[in-house]
């Protein structure tokens, strides 16, 4: 009896072990995408994992935020880990953002962020997608809630993470 017991226990373990069951993949997180969706921006090895807390790139895409620091391309999984590198006191430009209907990047300063969707965060509680349009973040806060707002108020609510 207890070989039999063993064995199924087995059995099924190795059922969900299989790629078919990663919870990163697509349809498993939000904020995941297929590896030749995502635009990674970093130079080198590391390329793939956000410049602050190491977490991947991919399947935290869709609240990827990059910016150039002294000559370099940085690239962040979330606004929380692009404003933790703000307080280091650093300078950025062209901080920029990725749009979850199009998956390439914006300008975080033409972006509709809606903040505090029921779709889940990255590095926060409180989540915070962006939008190329108004449209397409009116019609995911109607799904999904949220309240919409500019880069500015989104990187206040993200400064909110640290207090």
């Amino acid at each position: 009896m207890f070989k039999i017991f063993t064995t199924v226990v087995v059995a099924l373990l190795m059922l969900g072990c299989g790629p078919e069951k990663n919870p990163h993949v697509k349809s498993g997180m939000f904020q995941s995408v297929s590896e030749n969706e995502a635009t990674l921006v970093q130079e080198g090895p590391d390329k793939r994992y956000c410049d602050r807390c190491g977490m991947d790139l991919v399947k935290f895409y869709k609240t990827s935020h990059s910016a150039t620091v002294d000559g370099e391309k940085h690239q962040y999984c979330s606004i929380h880990c692009l404003e933790d590198h703000l307080g280091d006191g650093v300078t950025v430009k062209n901080p920029q953002v990725v749009d979850v209907e199009s998956l390439k990047f914006i300008d975080v300063n033409k972006a509709y962020y809606v903040v505090g969707s029921k779709k889940r965060g990255t590095m926060s509680r409180v989540s915070k997608y962006a939008f190329a349009n108004e449209e397409m973040a009116r019609k995911f806060q109607e799904k999904y809630g949220g309240e919409i707002m500019d880069f500015t108020n989104a990187l206040e609510r993200a400064k909110e993470d640290f207090r």
